[in-house]
């Protein structure tokens, strides 16, 4: 089976072809700025060259028509419509409704409707997503992959905020998690590579990118993550703050005379490395290129990073009583071995050594633990495009 897996965004749509039975992409590609003058669809048919047109795309329905048209048509095509026999869609927030991957029907769309509130960026372009290929494809089966659903799991000790009880029967109020696909996909494939049934690990998945997340798997379960009821809590991230005092908003709003827009826009988009490092960039790349040539702000900013990523991974190793493997993930877990590096040389009390020499490893499975290490570390690129095809396949094959 042909399983097209669709991640929509506000104004972009990313899309894999993959053969669910050899696993291999068949085609990947991109829709850039729907809805925005200059939009364009980047996609790599297997074995081909890149190809780019740029094209008007007024909405997403424009956008799944020229996805369509790139799998399907003569010169570069890799498939024909009725060969695709499945769609999966990557959706933000499931809230506590989903616990796993499901078929989508209207009762699911009612429900992700219900709980755009706490996604509102997100969960209604994944839903436009949704309409979209229904509308371009009648009749072939969808699946819904939430990135909430791996931390469902999690105990009320642990996704409970410390507010009044009745918030959280009123309103859902609680942390939720976010990157599950992610940290669901690693963990497992971490056990995989160990040999071993994910049953008997203690995993911590350090999700490190613009966006980052951390999480503690036992026995193949998520037991707490970082990220809470939105993608802000956690982790000090690209452009976002992570955990913070909540009297820092009245604080700033008071000071700045700022509104609450204001302030949200302030902890989401310019706060983070960008904001540590005075404005220096959200890119990694470029903050560990600086912090090198000796920029305060880069490394004032990439060291903050790192301890926060340290303290996540001491806290995961009490709440399970132990860790087996900590494993690197995402645009920084993988590539990036300074930031590793800055994380695992203060390991030494969980017995954790780093082979530096295996750390320059970028992008590839690799365990980049010293041999007298008592806990395995390990980079793991993820695969959130797999994961969705195989839920989709499983669900409807």
């Amino acid at each position: 089976m042909k399983i097209l897996v669709i991640n929509c965004g506000s104004s972009s749509l990313k899309f894999q072809l993959i053969d669910s039975e050899s696993e291999a992409v068949i085609c990947k590609g991109l829709c850039e700025r729907i809805g925005i003058e200059g939009s364009r669809i980047v996609y790599t048919p297997e074995g081909k060259d890149k190809i780019t047109i740029e094209t008007p795309m007024p909405d997403h329905n424009r956008a799944i028509e020229l996805v369509i048209e790139a799998l399907t048509n003569k010169e570069n095509g890799v498939v024909s419509l009725d060969e695709i026999g499945a769609v999966g869609h990557r959706i933000v927030h499931g809230g506590e409704k989903f616990t796993k991957s499901v078929v989508i029907n209207e009762e699911v769309i009612k429900a992700i409707e219900d709980v755009s509130d706490l996604a509102p960026l997100h969960n209604p372009a994944n839903l436009i997503g949704i309409r979209a290929c229904q509308k371009a494809m009648p009749g072939v089966p969808m699946v819904a992959v939430f990135d909430t659903a791996f931390h469902q799991t999690m105990p009320q000790e642990a996704y409970l905020y410390g507010l009044p009880y009745s918030y959280y029967e009123k309103y859902g109020i609680r942390r939720y998690g976010f990157h599950g696909t992610s940290h669901s996909y690693v963990s497992k494939r971490a056990a995989q590579i160990l040999g071993k049934d994910a049953k008997d690990l203690k995993i911590i998945v350090c999700h490190l990118g613009n966006g980052a997340s951390v999480s503690a798997v036992k026995g193949g379960e998520c037991i707490d993550t970082s990220m809470g009821l939105t993608p802000l809590e956690g982790l000090i991230m690209g452009t976002r703050t992570g955990d913070i005092d909540p009297s820092v908003v009245e604080f700033v709003m008071k000071k700045e005379n700022s509104s609450v827009a204001d302030v949200t826009n302030l902890l989401n988009k310019k706060s983070g490395v960008f904001g540590l490092s005075d404005e220096l960039s959200s890119d990694f790349r470029d903050l560990e290129d600086a912090y090198v040539e000796g920029h305060a702000g880069a490394k004032r900013a990439v060291d903050a990073f790192a301890y926060r990523v340290l303290k996540y991974i001491g806290a995961y190793t009490a709440a399970m009583g132990g860790v087996d493997a900590i494993c690197f993930t995402a645009g920084v877990g993988e590539n990036s071995g300074f930031v590793r590096k800055l994380i695992c040389e203060r390991l030494g009390f969980i017995g954790a050594t780093l082979d530096e020499e295996a750390n320059k490893v970028r992008g590839k499975e690799q365990e980049i633990s010293g041999a007298d290490s008592k806990v395995k570390l390990m980079v793991v690129p993820t695969n959130e495009e797999l994961a969705i095809a195989r839920d989709t396949y499983e669900l409807t094959k």
